[in-house]
């Protein structure tokens, strides 16, 4: 059994970092129900703080979560801060640190996501924000939840993707902190909803967007935003 230790003690020269990052960490989790991106302990959330991956722990409501419960693995996945026992999802994450950049990941079962992930195997182009999850978003197929075929699925998923949706479960993305893999599960949930309620309409189908106009906004979000 690995060594296991509190957030009070020393982890290196990362304390103050640590407990920095689980309090965003909380607050992401807490704004994921706060969202209705998820219902109960549904969903986790994940970031990483030098070689250590703070994550949401197994079955415990998000607004009972305190600094004393902070819970981490090392990239290998043993338990090196707290007792609680880690996401079940564990294995999903790890699976997106090792093959990816990304500093924390947010995984969710929202409702329009979830019910996209049942009816194709790619979301169909209704607005350019795709272009802001690298394209096209797939729906990697069905594994039961917290399994290595899971976490493998996933990753064929993402390739070239910092988004994508687990068929029959939810959502996974991934970004630089936690505010931007939130804005992108907040994007793909509300890109779902576009699409369900364009095509719900009868005798009516919605128009997509082509591979050379997604080019063009890939190109155009490059320079997106403040600089500096």
């Amino acid at each position: 059994m690995s060594e296991q230790r509190g957030a009070g003690t020393d982890h290196g020269d990362q304390g103050g970092d640590v407990l920095a990052a689980w309090e965003a960490l909380v607050a992401t989790a807490r704004r994921t129900v706060a969202d209705g991106l998820v219902v109960g302990t549904s969903g986790n959330v994940s970031v990483r703080v030098g070689d250590t991956v703070l994550v949401t722990p197994s079955g415990v409501p998000y607004d009972r979560l305190t600094p004393d419960d902070v819970t981490g693995v090392d990239l290998d996945g043993r338990q090196v801060l707290g007792t609680l026992v880690p996401t079940s999802e564990l294995p999903l994450h790890l699976a997106v640190y090792e093959a990816t950049d990304a500093r924390a990941v947010v995984h969710t079962h929202a409702v329009h996501a979830t019910a996209v992930s049942t009816l194709v195997d790619e979301l169909p182009l209704v607005h350019y924000m795709a272009a802001a999850l690298g394209g096209p978003v797939r729906v990697a197929p069905y594994a039961t939840y917290g399994s290595a075929e899971l976490a493998a699925n996933a990753l064929r998923a993402l390739d070239g993707r910092s988004g994508c949706l687990l068929r029959n479960h939810g959502t996974l993305t991934h970004g630089a902190d936690l505010d931007q893999a939130y804005d992108r599960t907040a994007q793909l949930e509300w890109m779902c909803r576009v699409w369900l309620t364009a095509s719900s309409v009868p005798h009516l189908t919605p128009t997509l967007l082509t591979p050379a106009q997604l080019a063009e906004v890939t190109e155009k979000l490059r320079g997106y935003g403040q600089r500096g």
